[in-house]
């Protein structure tokens, strides 16, 4: 290899490390709000159960695993029962945004303590049927009191981006244009490509690829239109708490995370426990969410904002899909 392909294959290591560093970063600071002891756990879209390292520290008392069968989760539930777990665990073998999992949970419906989906929510996006089926079943599982909560690709940040560009490709001269791809979206870490320019976001159905510098392939993904997401959830009877792009998220909690963050390896953030800029654009492309079912025995730590209904929920002045207010 050449001093330069060594160099670039170093680069492209160093953002695949990069971010698989933050996202674990992001993910057991979630563990480490929402988890307790002898908790009952739900994880949807769980695959291979990559966070099981997770849930022991957390010392949960049950879990239950919910995905597709190409996701490998039958092999995951073999290897579980021959192991000795500090837990019990259930596996169930199918796709929680197109089966009703009533049926399947028996004495489970209604008992679960926090339900969390670290991956896949955006494809659940692609209808407003297969929103609803998933946001039916979490409310099924949850117990009043529960809390739903998980990682998105933050579509607000997503979409704002690609309108940039697309005002950026208008204002060019006419020879410009034939040398610029205003659908597509590129940084140091990733790039985002759109299939359609449009100039409104699409409520449901919107697709994208999304590739980052160290993927051979690019996956495909769904924009979350979060007024539609707290829509349906309440519909569901899930009450919003809070969506929060990861950033902003870090900013909010680092007097408790700065120290976290540093056991996840070095150069994430400098010596005040700022984000680095690497790390900025890589956190700045997701979001958090929580929701909470009620529990009528108690107050509810935050009122859902009340949204027009109808196409309009988005701003039209700016065609974007504003952020929502954040509280928790």
């Amino acid at each position: 290899m050449t001093g330069g392909g060594a160099a670039a294959a170093t680069t492209t290591a160093g953002h695949a490390h990069t971010r698989h560093r933050l996202m674990e970063f992001a993910k057991t600071a979630m563990f480490k709000i929402f988890m307790f002891p002898y908790a009952t756990v739900c994880e949807l879209y769980c695959g291979a159960v990559i966070d099981e390292d997770k849930l022991d520290d957390a010392l949960i008392g049950h879990y239950i695993g919910i995905d597709v069968e190409s996701s490998g989760v039958s092999r995951v539930r073999e290897a579980w029962e021959s192991s000795r777990k500090a837990y019990s665990s259930q596996f169930l073998v199918l796709d929680p945004c197109t089966e009703n999992l009533e049926p399947h949970l028996g004495d489970k419906a209604n008992t679960v303590d926090v339900v969390c989906c670290m991956q896949h929510l955006q494809m659940c996006f692609e209808s407003e049927e297969r929103a609803m089926v998933l946001l039916r079943n979490v409310a099924s599982l949850l117990k009043p009191g529960g809390y739903f909560f998980g990682i998105t690709p933050d579509s607000s940040t997503i979409w704002a981006k690609y309108q940039k560009n697309v005002e950026a490709s208008h204002n060019r001269s006419a020879s410009m244009k034939a040398n610029i791809m205003p659908n597509c979206i590129r940084s140091e870490s990733y790039m985002i490509t759109f299939e359609v320019e449009e100039e409104k976001f699409p409520v449901f159905g919107k697709k994208y690829q999304l590739k980052f510098a160290s993927d051979v392939s690019a996956e495909t993904h769904c924009l979350v239109h979060f007024p539609s997401f707290i829509r349906l959830a309440r519909a569901a009877g899930l009450e919003y708490v809070e969506i929060q792009n990861l950033t902003e998220f870090y900013d909010d909690n680092r007097a408790q995370f700065a120290s976290l963050i540093l056991k996840f390896g070095p150069n994430l953030v400098d010596a005040r426990g700022k984000l680095l800029p690497r790390s900025y654009d890589v956190l700045g492309l997701y979001t958090t969410f929580i929701f909470q079912k009620p529990d009528p025995d108690m107050a509810p730590p935050i009122t859902t904002p009340i949204l027009p209904d109808g196409p309009h929920i988005f701003d039209d002045a700016t065609n974007t899909m504003p952020h929502l207010p954040t509280g928790f």
